[in-house]
């Protein structure tokens, strides 16, 4: 039977979230950051209807957002306000300004609270982790930081990155696919984050993440959006005094890893929730299926 002591947080560039098929709908309670779950049909599978994990921030909103007909970019905001995802106003406006619709396939429903395949074995993620990355590094997406997105996909979360750290910041985005790469670049130009790319500070590059994008290190911000086995070295090296990198690590089991550097050079690292990413791997691995 599958251990559900750690609710894992979906919607992060996973392709098929087993707990998803789970559950019949969840109930975020946002004032204590707990995870409620009410019960299961099968009754067979144990009844989870107590069950609580700490600050887990997973979410199964889709259905009922869907059935709430969310069809513009800032109702989905004022959900995750609603939900307590967001409690930022900076993140609240930063959201409202790169509509989502840009950025994930035609056809689909831009703003549920869910991933979508966006090709190459991997997704974009579900709003609510974005919306929680962009809290985290909040701080260190002040006017005139530099951010690197590791893992940049349509180029949704580099895009809000740029809003943030405005013109005389700097923002990359890596990703391992070129055709991915290419796609962002044209979601970007449909964007409010269009000028920034076109004046150049906002750049997307096709590499390889692990290493990270020496040339504009060091970076105020580093966010990752696949799961590593470790913390990559060359991503803590490009990684500022003060500086701070959310990534997901681990195999089978991952947790979302804040990692500050202090101001003396030294890492300080917690984990902020349970989540289920693809791997950070090589663009050959991940065109395989790892």
């Amino acid at each position: 039977m599958m251990n559900l002591s750690t609710v894992i947080a979906y919607g992060c560039r996973y392709r098929t979230p087993p707990i998803k098929q789970l559950l019949n709908y969840t109930t975020f309670l946002n004032h204590h950051h707990h995870l409620h779950l009410l019960p299961f049909n099968n009754p067979k599978l144990p009844n989870f209807n107590l069950l609580h994990t700490g600050n887990c921030l997973f979410f199964g909103m889709e259905r009922f957002w869907s059935r709430s007909g969310i069809s513009k970019n800032k109702q989905m905001v004022e959900h995750l306000q609603r939900y307590g995802v967001i409690s930022s106003m900076k993140v609240a406006e930063v959201l409202e300004t790169i509509d989502r619709a840009l950025f994930v396939p035609d056809g689909t429903s831009a703003y549920v609270d869910s991933p979508m395949p966006i090709g190459y074995n991997v997704t974009i993620s579900a709003p609510h982790m974005h919306a929680t990355c962009l809290q985290l590094l909040e701080e260190n997406l002040q006017p005139g930081m530099h951010a690197l997105d590791v893992g940049s996909g349509t180029g949704y979360l580099t895009a809000c990155f740029a809003i943030m750290v405005g013109p005389q910041g700097r923002v990359v985005g890596v990703e391992h696919i070129p055709e991915l790469v290419a796609s962002s670049i044209k979601n970007i130009e449909k964007s409010a984050a269009a000028p920034l790319l076109k004046e150049g500070s906002l750049s997307l590059h096709a590499g390889d993440g692990r290493q990270g994008w020496p040339e504009c290190a060091p970076y105020d911000a580093i966010h990752v959006g696949a799961a590593a086995p470790e913390i990559p070295q060359p991503l803590i090296d490009q990684l500022k005094p003060g500086g701070r990198m959310v990534i997901p690590v681990g195999n089978t089991f991952q947790d979302l890893q804040v990692v500050d550097k202090n101001l003396d050079g030294s890492i300080s690292i917690r984990s902020e929730t349970s989540v289920r990413y693809v791997p950070l791997t090589s663009r050959d691995a991940q065109l395989r299926g790892y």
